[in-house]
């Protein structure tokens, strides 16, 4: 046989050997995942602790724009339309679109 084709024949198979253990070493080192970790990731970021929560009904102008979606309008529509039984009257009262509110809904709290 020909050199040539005697290193093309040894070289590709230590060559696929090397990528596909390299591959396995990765996936080794790689920290197991939670199937459970993702959904409390989420929840967390959907729901903030209570305190942090922004009040409908006795926010300043500064608070509201400070949500995501929010502007100067939004903030002004907002305190012109107090008092609010639940955070759902700002889109049931068409106050804000519903894709305002999706951005900030998780953010707020209307409490009496």
């Amino acid at each position: 046989m020909d050199r040539k084709l005697i290193a093309r024949f040894v070289t590709a198979p230590l060559l696929a050997l090397s990528l596909m253990s390299g591959i396995a070493m990765a996936q080794a080192a790689a920290p197991a995942k939670d199937p459970k970790a993702p959904k409390a990731a989420k929840t967390a970021k959907a729901a903030a602790p209570a305190a942090d929560l922004v009040d409908l009904n006795t926010a300043t102008k500064d608070q509201l724009v400070a949500l995501p979606g929010v502007g100067d309008a939004y903030a002004d529509k907002i305190i012109a339309g107090r008092p609010y039984k639940a955070k759902t009257d700002l889109t049931r009262k068409k106050i804000v679109p519903a894709a305002a509110y999706k951005k900030f809904s998780a953010l707020v709290i209307a409490k009496q």
